[in-house]
Parts: C-alpha cells; sequence; structure tokens
C-alpha cells in the first residue's frame, strides 16, 4: 500500500472534531496544537506503510570470508505496534531464530529489530507481525537457498483488552515458524533461549 500525501491541516480538523465527539472542547488550553502533534506522531508510528523507510536488509555468503554458520542465530527485543481493531497500542517482547542454510546467507542481526520495528509501524494484528516478520526475512535470505529454519514468537500486551471491554491484564503469545527440515531443532534453540 502506498501512503498518499496528505493535508495535516485537514487531518488536525478531524482530530478537532472527535474530541468534540468524545465531549471536549479542541480549543481549550491543553487541547491547543494537539491535533498537530497527533498528526505528526501517526507519521512517525505508522512509517510502515512507507516503502522508502523499509529496512535494508544486510546478508552475508555463508562459507566466504571465514564466516560459516550452520547452528542457530538468535535474537530478542521488545515492539510496539497498533491494533487493527480498536486503534490501540500493543506491545511486548519477541524472540527470533534462524538456522542458516550451509549454502545460503547469512543475515546481519541487527536487522531483525529493523524488520520488526518496521512490520510492528502499521495497524497491525499479532499473529500477522509475527508472520510479517518472518516472510520478510525469509525473503531476503533468497529462495534459493532458503533457510532450514526460521521463527519469531511474539508476547505481547494488548491494552484493546487491558483498558477497555474485558479489562484485564495479560500477555498473548503467537508465533510464526517456516520449515525447512530443521524446524524442531529451531523451536527446541528459541523455547530454551526464550526460558
Amino acid at each position: 500500500m502506498e501512503t498518499k500525501s496528505t493535508n495535516t491541516q485537514d487531518i488536525e480538523n478531524k482530530i478537532k472534531d472527535i474530541f468534540t465527539h468524545i465531549g471536549d472542547d479542541p480549543e481549550r488550553e491543553g487541547l491547543k496544537g494537539t491535533p498537530e502533534r497527533i498528526a505528526r506522531m501517526w507519521k512517525e508510528i505508522f512509517r510502515g506503510y512507507d516503502e522508502a523507510q523499509k529496512p535494508k536488509i544486510t546478508v552475508f555468503e555463508n562459507g566466504k570470508d571465514g564466516l560459516s554458520c550452520t547452528s542457530a542465530v538468535l535474537d530478542t527485543g521488545c515492539f510496539y505496534s497498533m491494533c487493527e481493531h480498536h486503534m490501540m497500542p500493543f506491545f511486548g517482547d519477541y524472540w527470533f531464530g534462524y538456522i542458516p542454510n550451509p549454502k545460503g546467507k547469512i543475515l546481519g542481526i541487527s536487522k531483525v529489530a529493523r524488520v520488526i520495528d518496521y512490520c510492528a509501524a502499521r495497524l497491525q494484528v499479532q499473529e500477522r507481525l509475527a508472520q510479517d516478520v518472518v516472510e520478510m526475512i525469509r525473503e531476503a535470505l533468497g529462495e534459493e537457498y532458503p533457510p532450514l529454519a526460521i521463527g519469531v514468537i511474539l508476547e505481547g500486551e494488548h491494552l484493546c483488552k487491558t483498558m477497555r471491554g474485558v479489562r484485564k491484564q495479560g500477555r498473548m503469545h503467537s508465533s510464526c515458524f517456516f520449515d525447512g527440515g530443521k524446524l524442531s531443532e529451531l523451536k527446541d534453540d528459541l523455547y530454551r533461549f526464550k526460558g
């Protein structure tokens, strides 16, 4: 999907309408400048719609320059996204892993966090976020010699559940895996890494 250049004044007016709709005065002192700040914030937190901001995923030939990797490569970090159903934040932790193909490519591991951030920077559901991450990284590693296994586990708190509706805290677990022949080995390593 291509982002379109939007008149921010139009967005700001719509945000003022929302303030009026919920019973507040868009002209009161505390809300002055808020519509413009929200428009700027949306541009930042929804950067995942902008193809120009898609991360360049650095890969290296496995076995070149003395670099050979045949075991699981693991990474962990955090993510922040916005629920597509209620437009409320969900956030949590991720555990990523893959087993490179001996004839394939090795991922620049710092790119995992960039891919997670880019895929999370749009209206999402956690299950699709996991799938998007695996697909983007698998594509970068190549089709000729794909990884022997790749996967990500996400655990996130969803404010649409915590702040509204059932109003209960709790984390949702979701995962997505690709099996190129060594999935059980990767899952063992990834769940051990996760603890």
